[in-house]
């Protein structure tokens, strides 16, 4: 098929709720995806931040394959070996929780907001979420966000969300009343433009949740698994979290969403209270587990921080050089570069000349490549961006 073909078939028989770029992507590998016609793109925005370990890596692969010929989906009334090492993994990486598995970052959302309501006291049933924050598209993740245009032709949202802007310490402190069951926040806001929570709206969250019986949740969805130079977002700061959701970068492409908790919280989901089909279904599960070892056996996390400084060292050369770049903030790989003007047509022009980045809240590039990304790919993705920034 040409590319036109399948772009004439979607139309046809497809839902049109997303703004598709004119491409058909036919492979990945690495830091690059090609398309039907034989284009080789460099991708520094890796499957929406999914593949966070490059596409099709051999490791999760050889995994896929073999689990698919064994045992592709059991449902969770048996136990299986997969979703038992997966769990034991994260939770040795994080601080010793338990986990619930489930398919998408929304789901695992869903279920953390389950069970804070569920784990705390009667009357609590509000939650408080920061101003630009992105945690899903279904009804209540969707109220969770805190994004006026994600609610519209929606409304009425679903009551008991309370909105305050990010980093902001006393519109927080002003916010919590005794019916707060819990604040979820991302430790770096992705989809809400790269604002990186500082040390003392963390430890400030940790203080009230413990002080008014509230429960601690972070959307780690894309801080989790070693985007940042460590293992979860959380790790940069002093404090531990009551629940973590993750998804993304978790089954390095696989589809695959979980939460860990505190054990003495995860223990208020008891049978009957939340569930999922395909959760924690075995070549998933598979996929997760080659992931985390992949990251450890390549020493990922180090390269994170390592080409993190150097990404942003490239950037901020490239913002001395053109002057509609305001700043570039992050941490390791998630990199944000604030612009002065929209950039959807910057993103556009890389495209065409080879470059895959995103950009989200109209003025903000996210460059978020995968962890196994090597300098000379790095100085590539600038090159061509400078170039485009030429224009």
């Amino acid at each position: 098929m040409t590319t036109q073909d399948v772009i004439k078939m979607f139309d046809q028989y497809v839902i049109a709720n997303y703004g598709r770029l004119p491409k058909v992507i036919a492979k990945g590998s690495g830091s690059y995806i090609y398309d039907l016609d034989g284009n080789k793109i460099l991708d520094m925005f890796p499957g929406w931040a999914v593949s966070g370990i490059g596409h099709c890596h051999p490791k999760v692969v050889k995994a896929i394959q073999k689990q698919a010929a064994e045992l592709m989906h059991m449902d969770n009334t048996f136990y299986t070996v997969q979703q038992g090492q997966l769990a034991k993994l994260l939770s040795e990486r994080a601080f010793g929780g338990k986990s619930f598995f489930c398919n998408s970052g929304a789901e695992a959302n869903e279920a953390a907001m389950k069970l804070a309501r569920i784990h705390t006291a009667k009357e609590k049933y509000k939650y408080i979420t920061a101003l630009g924050g992105f945690h899903g598209r279904t009804f209540a993740t969707v109220t969770a966000t805190a994004q006026p245009k994600k609610h519209e032709g929606f409304q009425p949202m679903l009551p008991g969300f309370i909105y305050v802007p990010f980093n902001d310490i006393d519109a927080l402190k002003q916010a919590f009343t005794d019916e707060v069951a819990a604040v979820m926040i991302e430790p770096i806001q992705g989809e809400g433009g790269i604002n990186v929570a500082t040390n003392e709206y963390m430890q400030t969250i940790r203080e009230l949740c413990d002080a008014n019986g509230a429960v601690m949740i972070l959307d780690e969805v894309q801080t989790g698994m070693g985007r940042t130079g460590k293992w979860f977002g959380y790790q940069h700061y002093d404090i531990e979290p009551d629940i973590i959701s993750l998804a993304k970068a978790l089954g390095g492409g696989a589809a695959i969403g979980a939460i860990m908790a505190k054990s003495e919280i995860a223990s208020s989901l008891v049978p009957g209270t939340h569930a999922s089909t395909f959760g924690g279904n075995c070549i998933a599960c598979a996929a997760a587990v080659a992931t985390i070892e992949a990251i450890e056996e390549e020493k990922l996390l180090d390269n994170a921080n390592k080409m993190g400084d150097y990404a942003a060292d490239k950037l901020n050369k490239l913002k001395a050089k053109h002057s509609i770049i305001d700043h570039v903030r992050g941490k390791g790989l998630m990199l944000g570069i604030q612009l002065k003007i929209g950039g959807a047509e910057i993103v556009s022009k890389c495209l065409e000349s080879g470059l895959r980045i995103n950009c989200t809240q109209d003025t903000v590039l996210r460059f978020m490549p995968a962890m196994t990304v090597a300098a000379s790919e790095i100085d590539n993705a600038v090159d061509i961006l400078d170039s485009v920034l030429k224009i």
